[in-house]
């Protein structure tokens, strides 16, 4: 068959972002996303997974800032430093995805050119030529994300194919809708790309909550999870904490240092970046490993009954 290329689950190496954003800084997140494709690739990776809303952050005042004048100034300055597709910013970071042979998933805020008030929290997915093959804008935008987001229109995609096989996506909490998962279980991705912001607030564990969740969908879909997270800067505190509580709360988050991690088929971490600096998490991985897991339960295959519970959507 002309074109046809046999998977052959060869070993790769991934990294996660675990860097702060330049807060509300388009040009400068860019500049950053661009350096960290470049250190990812000099270092030998296939695949760089960037966090939830990366560029230019992530819009989490809401959890503490009251619903006041300083809050809309707030959602001002993220519609003005949002990520256009296409558009010079996202070109810049499919450039670089090209000069290092490396594929992405980019987490941004986006805005659609010509229009105003209306934001998607979007992962932008690049291959390793550059070429920026697809976009997945959260399905349901979650509590406060919900002043600023649209509910996704990109339909149930959120995968694409790479030199080594298929990427998968998911978008904080949707990484735990069993719909989601289903819609990334159809394309058999070797590896799934768990987006994360840097916290939600007191009332949610966030470290515990995406150790949780991706390991589940690792163990689920049957493929290598990695999920990237932001770390909290100081411009952002400075931004959002609206009092003593809220800036001691903030800064503590920040100095616990949650990072990445990576997460094999069965469920269990085989690499994460808790309490270290850099901003990058390596590892290396074997995607023949997802092979006998799938044997065992291929939900998008014989482990499967779709017929049975298609009434239920009736």
């Amino acid at each position: 068959m002309s074109g046809f290329v046999r998977q052959d689950f060869r070993k790769i190496r991934v990294a996660a972002v675990q860097a702060e954003s330049v807060f509300l800084d388009l040009d400068a997140t860019t500049e950053l996303a661009c350096k960290l494709i470049a250190d990812a690739a000099s270092q030998g990776a296939h695949l760089i997974a960037f966090p939830e809303a990366f560029i230019p952050t992530f819009p989490n005042w809401y959890e503490t800032l009251p619903e006041v004048g300083a809050v809309r100034e707030l959602d001002k300055r993220l519609f003005l430093n949002s990520v256009e597709v296409p558009g010079e910013h996202i070109n810049q970071i499919a450039e670089a995805c090209r000069i290092g042979s490396i594929n992405a998933v980019v987490g941004i805020n986006e805005r659609v050119n010509g229009r105003t008030g209306t934001m998607y929290n979007s992962q932008v997915h690049i291959n390793s030529s550059g070429q920026i093959v697809g976009t997945h804008r959260k399905y349901v935008p979650t509590t406060g994300e919900r002043q600023v987001h649209a509910p996704g229109d990109t339909g149930h995609y959120n995968a694409f194919k790479t030199e080594f096989g298929v990427v998968s996506s998911l978008i904080c909490g949707e990484n735990s809708n069993p719909l989601g998962q289903y819609a990334a279980a159809l394309n058999y991705p070797v590896v799934h790309v768990a987006s994360w912001p840097f916290y939600f607030g007191p009332f949610v564990p966030m470290h515990h909550v995406i150790q949780t969740a991706s390991a589940g969908l690792a163990y689920s879909l049957k493929c290598f999870a990695i999920s990237s997270v932001s770390r909290i800067s100081e411009a952002y505190i400075d931004a959002v904490a609206h009092n003593a509580a809220d800036r001691d709360y903030l800064i503590s988050r920040r100095e616990q240092k949650n990072g990445a991690m990576v997460i094999n088929p069965l469920g269990q971490v085989i690499a994460q970046g808790c309490g270290v600096d850099e901003d990058l998490l390596f590892a290396d991985i074997d995607l023949s490993d997802v092979i006998i897991p799938k044997l065992v339960q291929d939900t998008a295959g014989h482990y499967n009954r779709p017929e049975l519970f298609k009434e239920l959507f009736n």
